[in-house]
């Protein structure tokens, strides 16, 4: 970001801080994001197959009770839904795109919260009120990492596509657009 002109030479040094924050949680969310749409697409190449190989095994196993032929075909679906189904239970996607939504929401307060101090509060702040902000950012931050599991590296090249591609996350304010115009 833009350091604001105005900004004392004593707050320097806190406004890049800032900056840097703001950025850590700019592309930590988008990592949480991407992250999220991994897992939702994982719960469903999972739990759809489970559930559509459970309903073929019980009907074709019922169609196979007046038989005089019994088939196997039943007892391979069954074990290929169990399999789906073990899959979600050990990687339980769905809780973690629970957590990486929250995580992502969370870094997303943290960067909004960098930008305002930076863009608006920090130019008028005292030195000592300006450093317990950036202080109180940084623990929030810092508790975001504690739980938020670490994107992998195709979830932050595509957090990298996303923040990269057409300005990523600018406002058309920031490019001199908005405003009113």
């Amino acid at each position: 970001m833009k350091m604001p002109d105005e900004l004392p030479k004593t707050h320097e040094a806190l406004g890049h801080e800032i900056d840097r924050l703001h950025e850590s949680a700019k592309w930590s969310s988008q990592g949480q994001f991407e992250q999220m749409k991994i897992w939702r697409l994982a719960n469903l190449l999972f739990g759809l197959p489970a559930a559509v190989l459970a309903a073929i095994s019980g009907g074709t196993g019922l169609a196979n009770v007046h038989s005089a032929d019994p088939s196997s075909t039943p007892a391979i679906l069954a074990l290929l839904s169990a399999g789906f189904g073990a899959a979600l239970t050990t990687l339980n996607p769905s809780r973690r795109v629970t957590q990486a939504q929250a995580a992502g929401n969370a870094y997303l307060e943290v960067q909004t919260a960098a930008r305002q101090l930076l863009n608006v509060d920090l130019v008028e702040m005292s030195f000592a009120d300006a450093r317990a902000k950036l202080e109180e950012l940084t623990v929030r931050r810092d508790e975001i990492n504690k739980t938020a599991d670490p994107p992998s590296r195709l979830e932050y090249w595509r957090a990298k596509r996303n923040l990269t591609k057409d300005g990523g996350q600018d406002y058309e304010i920031d490019n001199g657009k908005g405003g009113g115009q």
